[in-house]
């Protein structure tokens, strides 16, 4: 994923959808959605169309049906979004980051292996 591609949350909604499944009619996204949301078919096409013209999805035209596509996977958004947030709030400063979250949020002894084997990983690849 490009860094310059930006995906709003609204069309993050969109994106879920075709992660958990793919491909997906247009027909399919906004039944999904307007359960989850109060979002008209318009506005929903509105979010593909956006999508398309970032290149963060894709379709193929099926005869009378357009079934989407992504192109940006999950990892690639959540890497894009974890950066942006980084360097919002944090001034890309990864130890503060790490270490506000520590302080404030309550790790079960699983978590703490987990981050342990991580940080011993870090520090032997350097």
């Amino acid at each position: 994923m490009s860094e310059h591609i930006r995906i709003s949350e609204a069309e993050g909604a969109v994106m879920k959808l075709l992660w958990e499944k793919e491909p997906l009619s247009a027909g399919e996204i906004i039944e999904r959605l307007q359960h989850q949301t109060d979002w008209s078919d318009q506005t929903i096409k509105t979010f593909l169309n956006r999508l398309l013209n970032k290149e963060a999805i894709r379709f193929e035209k099926t005869g009378r049906t357009y079934l989407y596509y992504p192109i940006v996977t999950r990892d690639q958004y959540m890497k894009a979004e974890n950066r942006s947030f980084l360097n919002r709030v944090y001034d890309g400063a990864v130890g503060l980051m790490c270490a506000k979250f520590l302080e404030d949020e309550k790790l079960s002894e699983s978590d703490i292996e987990q981050l342990q084997q991580l940080l011993d990983k870090k520090r032997k690849d350097g």
